[in-house]
């Protein structure tokens, strides 16, 4: 039943983009609207109270409850728990717009500022690293920290409605099944919508290296190959395939971004850096709530509600995957190395791919901005054609976006299998095939829908109502931790106490 609901409704998406396009397209627009317009504070202020939240459990005395028990060790090492965390979170995001979204904001910035100015420069990378800094981390940090604390101190099973369960609501409590189908059907599209602008990426890679064109059909040739790629790698399981597709990826990016950075303008970008980022803390609060009731104005419900609902879309997966390789780290340790570790390699990365891009374009008189508005997907390949070395990089890019492809892909169906079979770690390799197709097919519907745009209008449409499931999971985290917290504190006074009266006798 876990799986017969979420299945049938995308399903039911899936041969509606494939059979009706048109009116898929114009109907989820029209809802996106609709949601945009009425509810885009909501995501705001979820986001932000979340940002708070994670912070709060790492400096607070609950830091040192340990996700298990007191004597265990993590299970997997830093390095390969980074690797796959940042894989899984944000891969193949931070490729696709590592250079189209600082350029988009310089042509058309937020409300207030002149469009290709150096004002607009430094706005564009400021809501870069906003929208791909803490924000996004905390959102999965808290839902994968609530995963994983019922899951290794409860001893309860990998789902969603075991954190909300606890909580002494009646009406939650029957709404569990509910809740579960909720991020299931959020995992699917949030995933599918990543995995749609990958094969935009991958591509336009191959459209660069090889002279593949650039259509629906190959994109459609593209999720087919990659998703066979993805299900074998799922299939032979996380100790093996995602962690050694991650480790590997990891690496591959670490290199991309060495080379850019020490080919292209290596001065340029460490001032930006250094000057975004100090912009960035002190624009903090004003960006994360900023709205424009007074301005005709569509720009905060284009980029950051769409981001914000697109991070809460992939929560319940990003979260429950964490959760998975997570077992035997402290909270406090749990929240740096899912929030500030990997914020700070965003901002890295923005700074190397974003900041050359800018510096071509305003300083080189390098066409990049009119390379970002005749293809969003191919803007990389642009930026990395002007470099010494280019067609090597370019390739060395496709492969990044292709093994992060493939490290989305197994990596959410795992997860898929894991909500669809009851909290399974291991679930049958049948239900990891069924998920497979169905989030290929989803992104193939969706990109024939309407590509990009289609995309992400169903992740805001599909992320809101799970926006209420995080809400409730944040409150049952912070109850448990709580009572974890003062539980530890009876029995480690109770064992003073026996000492004290032993050493007396």
């Amino acid at each position: 039943m876990q799986l017969l609901f979420p299945a049938c409704l995308i399903s039911i998406v899936v041969l509606w983009g494939i059979f009706s396009p048109a009116s898929l397209g114009e109907m989820s627009h029209l809802i996106m609207a609709a949601i945009t317009k009425n509810f885009g504070w909501l995501y705001l202020w979820v986001v932000l109270g979340l940002v708070i939240f994670s912070v709060f459990l790492a400096v607070s005395r609950y830091g040192d409850l340990k996700l298990g028990k007191e004597d265990e060790e993590p299970a997997f090492s830093l390095p390969s728990w980074f690797a796959m965390l940042f894989a899984a979170g944000m891969g193949i995001g931070l490729v696709f717009w590592g250079v189209s979204e600082p350029l988009s904001h310089y042509m058309k910035p937020p409300p207030g500022i002149v469009a290709q100015t150096p004002e607009a420069a430094n706005a564009a990378m400021r809501y870069s690293f906003f929208h791909w800094g803490v924000h996004p981390w905390a959102v999965y940090s808290v839902v994968a920290l609530t995963i994983a604390f019922f899951l290794y101190r409860r001893d309860s099973v990998s789902l969603v409605s075991e954190s909300t369960n606890s909580l002494p609501w009646k009406i939650v409590q029957k709404l569990g099944g509910v809740f579960n189908g909720l991020a299931v059907i959020a995992t699917a599209f949030g995933v599918a919508a990543s995995l749609g602008m990958g094969a935009l990426q991958i591509n336009g890679g191959l459209s660069v290296v090889f002279g593949v064109p650039v259509t629906a059909y190959v994109q459609v040739i593209i999720i087919v190959i990659t998703t066979a790629l993805f299900i074998t790698s799922a299939v032979s399981g996380v100790e093996r395939g995602v962690k050694w597709l991650s480790s590997a990826n990891m690496i591959f990016a670490a290199l991309l971004a060495l080379c850019v950075f020490l080919l292209g303008p290596t001065v340029a970008i460490i001032d930006t850096l250094t000057s975004t980022l100090g912009s960035y803390l002190s624009e903090f609060v004003r960006m994360s709530l900023r709205m424009t009731p007074f301005r005709d104005s569509e720009w905060v419900g284009e980029w950051t509600v769409f981001y914000w609902a697109w991070w809460i879309s992939w929560s319940p997966f990003v979260g429950l995957f964490i959760a998975r390789v997570s077992r035997g780290r402290t909270i406090r340790e749990f929240v740096v190395g899912t929030v500030i570790a990997p914020s700070i390699a965003a901002f890295v990365w923005f700074s190397v791919f974003g900041g050359t891009a800018l510096n071509m374009e305003i300083w080189q008189n390098v066409p990049m901005a009119q390379a970002v508005q005749n293809d969003l997907s191919t803007a990389l390949f642009a930026m990395l054609g002007q470099l010494p070395m280019g067609f090597i990089m370019s390739v060395v890019a496709t492969i990044l976006v292709l093994v992060f492809f493939v490290t989305s892909g197994d990596s959410a169906i795992l997860v898929l299998g894991m909500m669809s079979t009851g909290g399974q770690a291991d679930p049958p390799n049948r239900i990891k095939i069924i998920w497979g197709v169905l989030v290929a097919g989803i992104a193939i519907s969706l990109l024939l829908a309407g590509g990009l745009d289609a995309l992400q209008t169903a992740t805001i449409v599909f992320a809101l109502p799970f926006a209420m499931v995080v809400i409730l999971m944040a409150i049952a985290l912070w109850q448990a931790v709580r009572d974890d917290w003062r539980e530890e504190q009876r029995a480690e006074r109770e064992l003073r106490r026996r000492m004290r009266d032993f050493i007396s006798r």
